[in-house]
């Protein structure tokens, strides 16, 4: 039994009248209920008048003879019926109606590699608690902001390998970049251009119209097979988009503690050069952080530059609920022509 049906078969349920069934109605016609009390108070006046305009038998008695009765307010009936089935007309053609709209989000969505440095140097702590682990909560940030695109990671240090596929299964990929350590990789250096390697090998079969690979390092290509200027080129031809983040601030930093637990410190340096090279050849954009919150403003900025525009389908499932006060108003009708044709109606009116 679908819901029309339900409410034609139990239109006799008080349930029509309780206060919070009212207030959720959408009306279609709202002029008949801001209508309906001027209506039913000219229709109580008019009423009224034509009782004083009736005709009365002149007849004297002494006080002491005159009795009230209560017989004499039967006449209020018939009247009181004639209100209400007006006032039940009037709800059923102000059409109440409740709707269920659902809102389908869709968009042809992004695929986008997180392409990750895990080698020894993200250790150094000029970023809080280090290089790595910030750049692990902001990629979570990252992933938490997107809708429906498709999410892959490649981590590097002296080589590089897939460590979670293109997917839009944010939780798993979460998982994934929790788990992220500077054991999963033994081999030192950092190999920048095996890095962009695999991470076209996982986007190259992609049909997506818009393919991004977000590029974060530290460090200068010093190992791996290819060379990254040879490999950006080969990520333009399969027109990924390139974004290149060198972290790390210049100079003296902090690189864990020495034998007697003080803090030790190194002297760093960054070549540019070459992710600005990818960066420019990949049709993205570079970026040069040297702490945490810089480091987050990269990754909101390339969030609102790779937004796939949200499309929106919204169904309106109405349902039109005046059936159960227009039969109401019938049987007050009914109730009132029936009780006209009797003595109520000619009840004594003293």
């Amino acid at each position: 039994m679908d819901k029309t049906q339900e409410i034609i078969a139990r239109w006799y349920s008080p349930e029509w009248f309780y206060w919070s069934n009212l207030t959720e109605y959408d009306w279609e016609n709202i002029f008949w209920i801001y209508a309906m009390p001027a209506i039913l108070v000219i229709f109580l006046i008019r009423w009224l008048l034509s009782l004083r305009g009736t005709g009365k038998l002149g007849i004297a008695l002494f006080p002491g003879d005159k009795v009230k009765d209560a017989s004499t307010f039967l006449r209020f009936i018939p009247p009181v019926f004639m209100l209400l089935a007006l006032a039940m007309l009037f709800v059923a053609m102000a059409r109440p109606q409740k709707s269920n709209e659902k809102v389908e989000q869709w968009t042809e969505g992004i695929d986008i590699m997180i392409t990750l440095d895990i080698s020894e140097s993200m250790k150094i702590e000029d970023f809080r608690p280090n290089r790595l682990e910030a750049a692990k909560n902001v990629a979570r940030d990252f992933i938490n902001g997107r809708f429906q695109d498709r999410i892959g990671l490649v981590i590097f240090s002296g080589e590089a390998y897939s460590r979670c596929p293109l997917t839009t299964d944010y939780e798993l990929l979460r998982t994934y970049i929790n788990d992220i350590n500077f054991e999963l990789i033994q081999k030192g250096g950092t190999a920048i251009g095996s890095a962009i390697g695999v991470s076209i090998n996982r986007m190259r079969e992609s049909e997506s119209k818009s393919k991004v690979m977000i590029l974060l390092s530290d460090g200068d290509n010093n190992a791996g097979n290819i060379d990254p200027i040879t490999a950006a080129k080969l990520a333009q031809a399969y027109d990924i988009k390139i974004y290149t983040i060198a972290i790390g601030k210049e100079g003296r930093v902090p690189f864990g503690k020495d034998f007697f637990g003080r803090v030790r410190y190194i002297d760093n340096s960054l070549d540019e050069s070459t992710l600005r090279e990818i960066a420019d050849i990949g049709n993205g954009k570079f970026y040069r952080v040297d702490n945490n919150e810089a480091l987050s403003e990269v990754f909101q900025e390339i969030d609102q530059l790779e937004k796939a525009e949200i499309k929106e389908s919204r169904y309106k499932d109405t349902t039109d609920y005046y059936f159960p006060y227009l039969m109401w108003g019938i049987l007050f009708l009914i109730c009132w022509v029936l009780l006209k044709a009797t003595f109520l109606t000619s009840a004594l009116q003293d």
